[in-house]
């Protein structure tokens, strides 16, 4: 029996747009072979709600969102922004403000290496085959959101505050436990213990949580020592824990292991609606000329029926479609294929094998 589901929009910036079309057009794809019913509503965000509003989140945006069964996000951020260290307002306070405000506290990447792709990652095949791992971030503590913070008064000097409560630890580290116990029944906390006060906080947390999943085997790392090993070897990894400066650095060199940040989706995960985003950046340099990747918003639209909608069965058609565009080299310029596609044509392809598997 179908279902009906509201679906938040919010393209942003650059190529978000015409990534997130794809990954809407997917979306519809699934909703007619499976009987479902989706309906889209847009919002603005980023620079995009800036120069049109001021606000990089407005508040017609955020109802939109708090009305949404799942939100599907694009990407923000604009050089006439990034590229003016003075500018009052930025197209990150809108993203930084959905996220606390919505209470998206988990954000959830998984890292999947592709053999057919292996050729194009920086690491040697025998490092790269085999790589699956998935990494739980803290989305609304530590230093990004600490106070007090600011700056002297001669402008000399500046300080930002990191701070965690047992409660945000403990929800997020919920969540990646019970997912270890899904996968391969393992966890490791990256934190920086020998250093930093709230880091001996997460570790003292975690290991009392340890006790409710003894199926679980839990270890620790530093994080300079977990960046290494990213490198040297990410099959050591299953499940990934960490605060939130640590796991936004982690998580983007992870994102090299598949050669392409095209490729990685990402959700995060809150007590109410959640939000599905690929975890590129907006890429203004090419906006508009159709070779934006749109496999990682797809992918991110495959996410959000599984977690959100709990269509598991849909979920799958589109990861096993775009399995299938990657075997038969349909893919944007940064895979390297032997014969280019347009954003617009791995998006079509794709909509053409669920047509066929399902």
């Amino acid at each position: 029996m179908g279902i009906t589901k509201n679906i938040a929009v919010l393209p942003g910036d650059g190529i978000g747009p015409e990534v997130i079309d794809q990954a809407i057009k997917v979306l519809n794809t699934i909703a007619n072979k499976f009987g479902h019913t989706f309906t889209y509503a847009h919002g603005l965000i980023g620079a995009a709600a800036i120069d049109e509003t001021g606000n990089p989140y407005p508040d017609e945006t955020e109802a939109i969102c708090r009305q949404a069964d799942a939100i599907l996000f694009g990407a923000i951020g604009h050089p006439k922004y990034d590229n003016d260290p003075s500018a009052k307002v930025r197209p990150e306070q809108g993203l930084l403000k959905m996220r606390k405000s919505l209470g998206l506290f988990a954000n959830i990447r998984p890292v999947t290496t592709y053999d057919t792709l292996a050729s194009i990652s920086p690491l040697k095949d025998e490092i790269i085959k085999g790589v699956d791992f998935v990494v739980f971030r803290e989305l609304t503590g530590g230093i990004y959101f600490g106070e007090p913070r600011g700056r002297s008064e001669n402008g000399e000097s500046a300080f930002d505050t990191c701070t965690y409560s047992a409660y945000e630890i403990e929800r997020v580290t919920a969540l990646a436990f019970e997912a270890a116990q899904k996968r391969s029944k393992r966890l490791t906390l990256v934190d920086k213990a020998n250093v930093l006060a709230t880091s001996r906080l997460w570790r003292e947390k975690v290991t009392a949580m340890a006790i409710n999943y003894p199926d679980v085997e839990l270890d620790f790392m530093f994080v300079d020592n977990a960046a290494m090993k990213i490198i040297q070897n990410p099959k050591h990894f299953d499940v990934v824990v960490t605060e939130n400066m640590f796991g936004d650095i982690l998580t983007d060199e992870a994102s090299v292991l598949t050669g392409s940040l095209g490729m990685l989706p990402s959700a995060s995960i809150g007590k109410g609606v959640s939000l599905y985003e690929p975890i590129h950046g907006s890429y203004p340099q090419v906006a508009g000329m159709g070779k934006a990747n749109p496999l990682a918003a797809i992918l991110s639209a495959a996410m959000l029926l599984n977690h959100s909608f709990g269509l598991l069965t849909e979920s799958k058609a589109i990861e096993d479609a775009v399995k299938s565009a990657i075997s038969a080299g349909v893919c944007t310029e940064d895979l390297k294929p032997s014969k280019v596609h347009s954003t617009t044509e791995v998006g079509e392809y794709i909509v053409k094998a669920i047509n066929e598997i399902v």
